[in-house]
C-alpha cells in the first residue's frame, strides 16, 4: 500500500480519497439537508480487484455503506441498450476510450444487470491508434 506524506502525516490512498469523499458528502449534506449513509459507486472498468477494493475502503473509512461497486462505461452502455428490454440475454460491451481498452460481458434477467466478467488494457486506447496514424502519415506518401 503506497503511503503519500501530506503534512507530515503518512496516509494511504485509501484514507486519501477517504477525504475526498468525506466532503462529497459533507457538501450534498448541505445542498440537500439530508445525511448521506449509502453510495452506489462507479470505478472505471480496467480497475482491478485490489482497487476495487481500496475504492470500498476508502468509501467505509468515509463512513458511507457501499451498496455496489459498478464499472462505469460497461453499466451505462448496458443500460441504454436494455433498459427497456425484458428479454433475458448475455450482452458484451466493448470500450475503446482515449487510453484505455476494456470489454465486459454483462448478463440481463427482467431489467437487472450483473457483470459477469471484465478485462482490459490500460496500455492500449484510442490515442494509441492516433499514434501510430500520425507516424504512419508523417512516413509514408498517405
Amino acid at each position: 500500500m503506497p503511503i503519500h506524506n501530506i503534512d507530515a502525516k503518512d496516509l494511504s490512498a485509501e484514507e486519501l480519497l477517504s477525504m475526498v469523499l468525506t466532503k462529497m458528502r459533507e457538501t450534498t449534506k448541505q445542498f440537500f439537508n439530508k445525511k448521506v449513509n449509502h453510495a452506489v459507486i462507479t470505478i472505471p472498468a480496467y480497475f482491478n480487484d485490489a482497487q476495487w477494493q481500496a475504492m470500498k475502503d476508502a468509501s467505509q473509512i468515509a463512513g458511507l455503506e457501499v451498496l455496489r461497486v459498478m464499472n462505469d462505461s460497461p453499466m451505462a452502455a448496458a443500460l441504454a441498450y436494455g433498459l427497456d428490454c425484458s428479454d433475458s440475454s448475455v450482452i458484451a460491451v466493448y470500450d475503446l476510450g482515449g487510453g484505455t481498452f476494456d470489454i465486459s460481458i454483462l448478463e440481463m434477467q427482467k431489467g437487472v444487470f450483473e457483470v459477469k466478467s471484465t478485462n482490459g488494457d490500460t496500455h492500449l486506447g484510442g490515442e494509441d491508434f492516433d499514434i501510430v496514424l500520425s507516424v504512419a502519415k508523417d512516413h509514408s506518401s498517405i
